[in-house]
């Protein structure tokens, strides 16, 4: 009872605002800096570097043995990453995937994944040790140059950062979400930075448009092509964000008799193969791209997909501007240099700021690295300086050791010692002091007075640093070098124009057609073009006939309108064809039983077409409109309760004028230019009616007249050549039409 009345005192109000605030801010701190993004001076996360710390202390260089990663593991979670093993188990594999890192940090033996997107064995099955790259990353760090900080149960030490010279934050990249900010580096090439950096050192103003004479862009080990311009690559590395449009690379290959095949040996960074196969055959199943017959995966070691064309006559080009345009053969890998700077602050930086404080860094621990080995030196030749009065003196030594209670403070009393070379004295062996020889010990004491000079030197001079640090660059690049197999350019940089889709008459041959829809909605495609007049030769189903026929090309898309004023396409090359009923059209669009189908007719990407509802209200559109990309068709017309479409006509080139007849039997004709062109609405009033509704509408020309059919077989056609009678102004009602105009309202 005491100890919670205790609790209940030390309870204070905060506001929740306040509180969920203060604790948001410390958990998005903490994913920020100790988790999401990298460090600007060795390009790690803190799981990767606790990673490949742990394995340098388990001794597992590059000569070694390999040891199961499931120790790595062990020691990882449970001396410095308290987190869960698949978490850190799945960090390793990464490191050691040559298809994710371009300088892979860990070497694997086993399953650690591929590039077909397939995961790894489980840990207590594969075996790592460390990489060349890596021990690069991680050289002098037994030098003093980095400090060490206590793990989280202060039981062992980590260091805060690796010292070495290897550029791992651009050379591998790096990719990570925080809370409010994520980072993305994209790998390049080591070879380029080095050339960079050391431009850099001897002209450190150098802005980022300078530095990518060196650093050409962004070399992903599964290589392929960026196809991005000049301007755009350097727009992204001078604000630290942007894109790069990258391609698979392919070969064409001749199989003899014309023939040929394409080949994609590379393909873009992060994308499994698998899924890039996957898509292009669902494109081949669904016939989205019909000039592309097969896909076969070849692929062992190299990559190798295989497309086959429908026909030898296929411009290569032009499929795979398909493809890309299609698939993930092309993709955009974006850049957002988001890292932790060196007063550990995320910030989105340039790449010559990049450049800039990894360089400082390396100042920083070459100094460090001279200051640590001047004080080894230091405490070396006091050592031997005490030995060397020991031999010089070394009857007496042995005298003193063997007489007195206390002889490390006569010793130092007598020869002047420190305690730190008494001491020293009196734990040499006598067997040692045997061999001592004078000439030796100063030999070895000169040399390291000479060597302490040069530290000194360096240390005191930015020029005799910077060329040290060119040096030890110098050195480094030649195991990267353009020409050697691991550091030779994987990704190829050449600007190409944007992939675009591929004309559907390109990839279709273009044939005659007759399309047919029925009254009860069924759809087919004859080949060739029919004559309209006659159906004999259609068969239907027993109570069915012909409703819309009308002439088409295989590579024409179908328009399709209904009387609630929504139009759908349908490509032509898919209807079924002409030896059976067909399909219903009804199961191919989202067209609801209830609604009446209005019109069918081919698209003419350069046709205008005339819409107009019963209520007499309407407007001219262009063709190109109408086109809907989904099944679910597109709203052109929007029509009131009680409202349907009713008119749709196709305006002939010549035709200037319009003429409108309701169910009062009004003729109205006036000039097409004074009706609008609009993309979809209402319209505006074309006639108006006391009762009733429109009947009917059509386009003419004026010079030559209205003309209406005269009924009967006959065929005769009438012509009323004087409108002037009818011609008024749109919105008006009109007039009775001409003697002998047709009883049912109807133009056609």
């Amino acid at each position: 009872m005491t100890s919670l009345s205790s609790d209940i005192e030390n309870i204070s109000e905060t506001a929740f605002d306040k509180a969920l605030s203060e604790r948001y801010l410390a958990y998005a701190l903490s994913t920020i800096t100790s988790r999401s993004l990298p460090d600007i001076r060795d390009g790690l996360k803190p799981v990767q570097r606790r990673l490949l710390w742990a394995m340098r202390l388990l001794k597992l260089d590059p000569a070694s043995a390999y040891k199961k990663c499931a120790r790595v593991v062990g020691d990882v979670i449970g001396k410095y990453h308290p987190h869960g093993d698949q978490s850190v188990y799945d960090a390793m594999v990464r490191l050691a995937q040559d298809f994710a890192l371009r300088y892979p940090l860990v070497d694997g033996q086993g399953n650690f994944g591929n590039i077909d997107g397939d995961n790894a064995a489980a840990m207590r099955y594969t075996e790592a040790r460390l990489t060349t790259a890596a021990y690069d990353l991680m050289e002098g760090m037994e030098e003093g140059a980095v400090d060490f900080r206590p793990t989280y149960n202060s039981e062992e030490e980590e260091p805060e950062f690796f010292s070495g010279l290897f550029p791992n934050l651009l050379a591998n990249g790096s990719s990570g979400i925080a809370v409010g900010m994520a980072t993305s580096i994209p790998p390049h090439n080591v070879a380029e930075l080095i050339d960079a950096i050391c431009h850099l050192i001897d002209h450190p103003e150098a802005e980022t448009k300078e530095l990518l004479r060196f650093v050409k862009g962004p070399d992903f080990p599964t290589g392929g092509q960026i196809v991005d311009s000049v301007n755009t690559i350097r727009h992204a590395y001078e604000t630290g964000r942007g894109s790069f449009r990258v391609r698979a690379r392919y070969e064409v290959e001749d199989i003899g008799r014309g023939g040929w095949i394409i080949v994609i040996n590379e393909i873009p960074w992060q994308i499994p193969k698998s899924r890039l196969i996957e898509e292009i055959a669902a494109l081949i199943n669904e016939k989205k791209l019909p000039i592309l017959s097969d896909i076969r995966d070849e692929s062992d070691e190299n990559i190798r997909i295989v497309l086959e064309p429908k026909s030898r006559t296929v411009d290569p080009q032009l499929l795979m501007d398909g493809l890309f345009h299609l698939t993930s053969l092309e993709t955009r890998i974006s850049l957002n240099m988001n890292v932790l700077d060196s007063h550990h602050t995320p910030a989105v930086l340039p790449l010559h700021t990049v450049l800039k404080e990894w360089l400082a860094h390396q100042f920083a621990m070459l100094q460090r690295r001279c200051r640590h080995r001047l004080q080894r030196i230091d405490d070396r030749v006091e050592l031997l300086e005490g030995y060397l009065a020991a031999y010089l003196n070394l009857d007496r030594v042995i005298e003193i050791i063997r007489n007195e209670d206390d002889p490390k403070s006569v010793m130092i009393a007598e020869f002047k010692l420190s305690d730190r070379q008494a001491e020293a004295i009196l734990n040499m062996r006598l067997r040692a002091l045997k061999r001592l020889e004078e000439a030796e010990i100063t030999a070895e004491r000169d040399s390291l007075k000479e060597e302490r000079a040069g530290l000194q030197a360096l240390i005191e001079s930015d020029a005799l640093q910077s060329k040290k640090l060119k040096s030890d660059l110098s050195a480094l690049r030649k195991r990267y070098s353009l020409k050697s197999k691991l550091g030779a350019r994987q990704t190829l940089i050449e600007e190409q124009t944007p992939a675009k889709a591929i004309p559907l008459d390109a990839m279709i041959e273009r044939e005659p057609m007759t399309v047919v829809l029925s009254k009860r909605g069924w759809i087919r495609g004859l080949k060739g073009h029919v004559d309209l007049k006659s159906t004999e030769a259609m068969r239907f189903k027993e109570g069915d006939e012909a409703d819309f026929i009308c002439h088409a090309y295989t590579t024409d898309r179908l328009l399709i309108a209904t009387e609630d004023g929504r139009f759908y396409t349908l490509l032509a090359d898919r209807l079924p064809g002409g030896r059976g009923f067909g399909e219903p059209v009804r199961l191919m669009l989202d067209i609801s039983n209830d609604t009446k189908i209005m019109a069918l007719l081919p698209l003419n990407p350069e046709g205008k077409l005339l819409v107009v509802s019963s209520s007499g209200r309407g407007f001219i559109t262009q063709m190109t409109n109408l086109v809907a990309e989904t099944r679910k068709g597109k709203q052109i017309v929007r029509v009131k309760k009680d409202e349907y479409l009713m008119v749709l006509k196709v305006i002939e080139e010549d035709h200037d004028h319009i003429a409108l007849i309701g169910e009062n039997r009004k003729l109205l004709a006036f000039p097409l230019s004074q009706i609008p062109e609009l993309a979809k609405g209402s319209g505006v009033q074309l006639q108006r009616y006391r009762g009733g509704h429109l009947s009917d509408a059509t386009t003419f020309t004026l010079e030559e007249g209205l003309s209406w059919p005269m009924g009967g077989e006959s065929g005769r056609i009438r012509t009323e050549t004087d409108m002037k009678t009818w011609v008024v102004a749109r919105g008006a009602s009109g007039r009775l039409p001409p003697v002998g105009f047709p009883k049912n309202n109807r133009f056609s």
